[in-house]
């Protein structure tokens, strides 16, 4: 999985959008609009008017709002823009952007299967739209972010209610277990929005089998190799083979320079003599 998202980010990585959280807010901004003049209906993830030919329901579904306009809508959002930064800050613009789209295709997959079953179950084309339509929303791709963070910063503190510091991971457990109540109460409608909605977080988390491979520490490792292994530049037309990570010198700054990789920094990290002992490790 990680292989494959390095390939790919190699390929396209350049075409990611950055800063995506602040357009999806700026989508909801404009579904709260569109639902002031009643025209939300005519955007909803609704399979029965996509095979009409309504084709932009593919798309226009993820500016619906997730909940009615407050001011605790308004500080969900701002809250969780604050965290979707901080995501894509961690992994990466390319990494961020597949992990939303995936939710998003998710969810449409989702959204044709439970149509599908539902036509084939006895309901009518219109009855199986509407549930499937009420059944799927932006809300799960907004807590596929929420455990997206908490997955990558378990140990961050918030206040909750504005009081209260509580870890992150302690909220995302609270999530989880609703989750499972929700999947378990819920009929085959509820079960299947709740998995397709969230199997991006699944795929992108549980497929690596590792954590730590998506971790600030190590994210920051790896941006911090691929700067140094470009940072071997050519200098007068010579490719130079070490490079301190501290202050970037290498061997043409001086010929009493010597240069050690340190053995507790986590990663293939170089340092000059001046910074072998002095630097910070990185963990």
């Amino acid at each position: 999985m990680n292989k494959f998202l390095d390939s790919l980010e190699r390929k396209i990585g350049k075409y990611a959008i950055r800063n995506l959280s602040l357009y999806i807010i700026i989508a909801y901004i404009i579904g709260y609009i569109l639902a002031l003049t009643g025209s939300v209906e005519f955007i909803s993830l609704n399979p029965y008017y996509i095979t009409k030919g309504q084709i932009w329901r593919i798309i226009t579904w993820i500016i619906v709002p997730p909940s009615s306009l407050d001011i605790f809508t308004i500080i969900m959002l701002y809250f969780f823009y604050s965290i979707g930064s901080a995501l894509e800050r961690t992994w990466g613009a390319f990494r961020y952007n597949v992990y939303i789209f995936s939710g998003i295709v998710f969810t449409v997959l989702g959204a044709i299967i439970l149509y599908v079953i539902s036509t084939h179950g006895g309901l009518d084309g219109v009855s199986a739209g509407y549930l499937v339509s009420r059944g799927f929303s932006t809300y799960y791709i907004n807590l596929s972010i929420f455990l997206a963070f908490a997955a990558t910063y378990p140990n961050i503190q918030v206040l909750l209610f504005f009081v209260i510091p509580v870890k992150v991971k302690w909220l995302a457990y609270v999530d989880a277990a609703i989750l499972v109540y929700q999947f378990v109460i819920s009929g085959a409608a509820g079960r299947i929005a709740i998995v397709m909605s969230l199997l991006n977080f699944f795929v992108f988390f549980l497929a690596t089998r590792n954590f730590k491979r998506v971790s600030p520490s190590e994210m920051y490792r790896k941006r911090a190799y691929q700067r140094a292994a470009s940072g071997q530049s050519a200098r007068g037309g010579r490719i130079t083979k070490h490079k301190c990570a501290i202050c970037g010198r290498t061997e043409d700054d001086g010929a009493d320079l010597e240069f050690r990789f340190c053995s507790k920094c986590n990663g293939n990290y170089e340092y000059c003599n001046e910074h072998l002992f002095t630097h910070k490790h990185i963990m």
